[in-house]
């Protein structure tokens, strides 16, 4: 979700306009800022908590998984080229209607997306101010307002604003990584399974949102000078990138921490052991920049795949409507207000938009393995078995995506049947 959040990860915006080609470095942190987001801050947390120091296996498979995301998104950007982004991609493979699901269910990612990041931030907020989980439902809200209320007067977070947010999240992650490496002890890595193997299936269903966004940036493969070699270089420097980040904070969160690594802001605890307390208000200041830049990312990006599933008119570039921020608003306060009576807690807030992303991936390896050839083609085969293999690990969440999809066949209009050719004679029919 930076997707991206994002993912996620929102970056429809991009490839509305037709600018001059991209640089390698240019397009390497256009990728990079597609992946990194918000999330970081909490799905660490949740991901110790769940599997304990083997969530480390999670990130290295994910990671693993990630480069055959690239490979596959990356040939879907050059073979169906689409401004509907998954919409067209898996449309191309798998029929409109399955094309409108998946739209469908991206934008309900988006839209549930919204409010987990806004607790995210909230979270490192009351890390400062002090308060319990009421307190962190009301600074949620408060947050999503103020972005829905930003959004209403025409602020969009352009891809240089996202590049700024993300280098300042990669900023405030090595500084606790590399700043806390003294903390580290051997012993908080024992024991390393305590809740069994299969719990690390849980801790990579979880993580899958830190590693949705390819499918944001897959359109920007038309817009390199020389595809075929940069192409490789930018997919290269972003996976470096972004294991890095990834990895380093995996591994200090579980060798600092310890037993205290389940907590919902591992950031801020690492950055109070590596700079002391100021850490925790500089955790706090760049979760709420980071929340109010890529809630708005997401509203933009909702505006933009609602745009493309109602057919807005060429050369318009769709925009947050009433409607839409209702919709968003309602959704968003509704789970926050949840959280805030104890009847959600984090990880089943971030379940909902992972599963639906996790579907919407599925839909797009799919299609890919139908209209692909060569090794992206093998790519997407192994990589739609394993994220096959991970929504089995959702439990509960499927029905999400699964009534989201089948509202979007219900209320789909049947695609209209080909027409025969003209007859050279006159009429389709022949009339003589």
């Amino acid at each position: 979700m930076t997707e991206t959040f994002s993912r996620p990860r929102t970056l429809p915006r991009l490839h509305q306009a037709a600018p001059a080609p991209l640089s390698t470095l240019r397009g390497a942190a256009l990728y990079i800022g597609a992946l990194l987001g918000p999330g970081l801050l909490l799905l660490p947390g949740l991901a110790a908590a769940e599997a304990g120091p083997a969530s480390v296996f999670a990130w290295t498979g994910l990671l693993l998984l990630s480069a055959l995301f690239a490979l596959v998104f990356a040939a879907l950007g050059r073979t169906v080229p689409s401004a509907s982004g998954v919409t067209g991609y898996v449309t191309a493979g798998l029929g409109e209607r399955a094309g409108r699901a998946a739209g469908w269910m991206f934008l309900a990612g988006v839209v549930a997306g919204a409010p987990v990041v806004c607790l995210i931030g909230a979270g490192y907020l009351t890390e400062v101010t002090g308060g319990g989980q009421l307190a962190r439902a009301g600074a949620a809200a408060l947050l999503l307002l103020v972005v829905l209320a930003l959004a209403a007067c025409g602020l969009r977070t352009g891809s240089t604003a996202q590049l700024l947010l993300v280098g300042l999240l990669s900023t405030v992650v090595g500084v606790a990584v590399v700043g806390s490496a003294h903390a580290a002890r051997s012993a908080n890595w024992t024991p390393f399974a305590p809740h069994g193997w299969l719990a690390v299936g849980h801790a990579a269903a979880t993580l899958m949102l830190s590693f949705v966004g390819w499918e944001a940036v897959a359109p920007l493969t038309t817009r390199f000078a020389d595809p075929a070699r940069q192409l490789t270089r930018v997919v290269l420097i972003a996976l470096a990138v972004t294991s890095v980040l990834y990895l380093g904070l995996a591994f200090a969160v579980i060798g600092v921490l310890g037993r205290g690594a389940g907590t919902l802001v591992p950031l801020a605890a690492l950055l109070r052991s590596a700079v002391g307390p100021a850490g925790t208000a500089g955790a706090a200041v760049a979760a709420v920049v980071l929340t109010l830049g890529t809630t708005n990312a997401y509203i933009n990006g909702a505006a933009a795949m609602a745009g493309a599933l109602s057919g807005p008119r060429a050369g318009l570039a769709p925009r947050p409507t009433p409607r839409l921020f209702t919709a968003i608003a309602a959704s968003g306060l509704l789970l926050i207000t949840l959280y805030g009576l104890g009847l959600a807690n984090p990880a089943t807030l971030v379940a909902v938009p992972t599963t639906l992303f996790l579907a919407v991936y599925l839909g797009c390896l799919a299609a890919a393995a139908r209209v692909l050839r060569g090794p992206a083609r093998w790519a997407a085969m192994p990589a739609g078995v394993a994220v096959l293999a991970m929504l089995c690990y959702c439990g509960w969440a499927l029905a999400v995506p699964a009534v989201v999809a089948a509202a979007a066949f219900l209320l789909s209009p049947a695609p209209a049947p080909a027409r025969p050719p003209d007859s050279p004679c006159g009429d389709a029919g022949g009339q003589r």
